[in-house]
């Protein structure tokens, strides 16, 4: 059992669990963040373009059902609009993640570049300088 304690702390406190778990908190937020622009922002106006329907609100009723005992059951509905609703959602979010992975690869890809740039050639020093005039000359003999 201590062993297993010891190992789970290991996996806790390595830099990956912890990183996937603020990407998790982040995610939510930034998830939380998409459905308010989808729902407050994109979504009314086109629900205006298109008469003023909110998608959140498009179903279809089944027939009402009614008991041998005479109850009367509330229709079944079949709510399509929530669907297409999550859909859009689903779209902008993508988009975004994606918009996002790829301005990330891009920043990445540019500090790679200028990290591979090769520094220039250091100025010899004066003692390679008088070493490679003594080399020549004996070349020279």
């Amino acid at each position: 059992m201590s062993n297993f304690i010891k190992e789970f702390k290991e996996f806790a406190v390595k830099g990956n669990a912890i990183d996937m778990a603020v990407g998790v908190i982040i995610g939510g937020a930034f998830g939380e963040i998409v459905n308010s622009i989808v729902n407050d922002i994109i979504m009314p106006p086109i629900g205006w373009l298109i008469g003023g329907v909110n998608f959140s609100d498009l179903k279809v009723e089944l027939p009402k059902v009614v008991l041998d005992s005479g109850i009367e059951l509330a229709p079944a509905t079949i709510n399509y609009g929530s669907f297409v609703q999550t859909i859009i959602n689903f779209i902008i979010i993508a988009l975004c993640v994606f918009m996002m992975i790829k301005g990330l690869a891009k920043l990445k890809n540019s500090k790679e570049a200028e990290a591979e740039a090769p520094a220039a050639p250091a100025e010899p020093s004066n003692e390679e300088k008088l070493l490679t005039e003594i080399r020549d000359l004996l070349a020279k003999k």
